[in-house]
């Protein structure tokens, strides 16, 4: 690992204060510049991130020699463009969830990042999770037998606030998108495939988009999923694989998750992984590492991995007839 790698983040909201406190806690890492522009404030805002540089156009996050990766915050609505932006800058990126809106957008970005040899990354982090190095070894080591379900379910009460990027169809806002990506990379990281056959519901609000949507995913192999995505209620919000022999359960919240336990019969056994940080920190290493040594993704959340997933996430919003006003 070099002496400080400089991370530039693009979009510097929530999310990305929460992926720059854990940045500061890893050593040899540090947020050199942020980019937002909307901020009325560049001073507070450098501070808020304690970052040496704060530019008002993105433009300039992606001239600046000094940046080696960029991390994109803003809404998924925009991340074609801004990856874009960053690809043709020559900087790696690690993009949050979902990686885009549909799977054409993420495979013209991803041809552009294998043609320029730039690292480029869905900053999925439930996939690095410790836990779930835990639940591959017993998958691995055939524990639960032949794995015949998935099942899981994402949700919670979402404010009924129709401006926000969550309910608002111009935003690319959604369960889909917003929640169902965990459920279905989560699956895909299991199982190891794309399903053959896929089935969804969905309810649509008044503001056009998704707010519960169920779906059955159905494998060349006889195994199935089923997940529930919501913004109208708060269920177990755990996952579950089952086998032949046994079963995982992956305890709430299984996208942030620290335990997890294997039944097998009358038998049961739990594992906790505490977490170093807050989550961010495993992709960030992860990241770091496979940009200097040179890869073009990460083995947690390849690009082949992300844009199977994005091919999912498309028919399910075909079943439940939501597409938006821009694509």
């Amino acid at each position: 690992m070099k002496t400080s790698f400089k991370w530039g983040i693009l979009g510097p909201g929530r999310i990305a204060k929460k992926f720059a406190n854990a940045v500061w806690e890893i050593p040899n890492a540090s947020i050199y510049a942020v980019a937002s522009r909307s901020s009325s404030d560049p001073e507070q805002l450098k501070h808020f991130f304690n970052a040496e540089k704060c530019y008002s156009s993105y433009e300039e996050l992606t001239a600046d020699t000094k940046v080696d990766a960029i991390y994109i915050a803003t809404p998924h609505r925009f991340h074609y463009e801004n990856i874009k932006l960053c690809m043709e800058a020559g900087k790696a990126v690690l993009c949050e969830k979902p990686f885009t809106v549909n799977a054409n957008q993420a495979e013209e970005l991803f041809k552009l990042s294998q043609s320029k040899h730039i690292f480029l990354t869905e900053a999925l982090w439930t996939r690095f999770l410790p836990i779930y190095g835990q639940v591959r070894q017993w998958l691995d080591g055939s524990k639960i037998g032949d794995i015949r379900l998935v099942t899981s379910t994402l949700g919670f009460v979402a404010a009924r606030n129709l401006e926000d990027r969550l309910l608002n169809i111009d935003l690319a806002g959604g369960t889909v998108l917003d929640l169902g990506v965990y459920n279905t990379a989560l699956t895909q990281w299991v199982l190891q495939k794309s399903p053959h056959k896929i089935t969804a519901v969905g309810q649509i609000g008044e503001t056009g988009i998704d707010e519960t949507v169920s779906a059955t995913l159905a494998y060349e192999n006889g195994a199935a999923a089923q997940f529930t995505c919501t913004f109208q209620a708060r269920p177990l919000n755990q996952f579950t694989i089952t086998g032949t022999k046994g079963m995982i359960i992956v305890h709430s919240n299984f996208v942030s998750a620290t335990r997890a336990t294997l039944v097998v019969g009358k038998k049961s056994r739990s594992v906790k992984k505490r977490l170093m940080i807050n989550v961010f920190e495993y992709q960030i290493n992860a990241a770091m590492q496979e940009i200097q040594e040179g890869a073009l993704d990460c083995p947690q959340m390849t690009q082949t991995d992300t844009l199977a997933n994005m091919r999912t996430l498309d028919t399910i919003r075909q079943q439940i007839g939501l597409q938006y006003p821009f694509e």
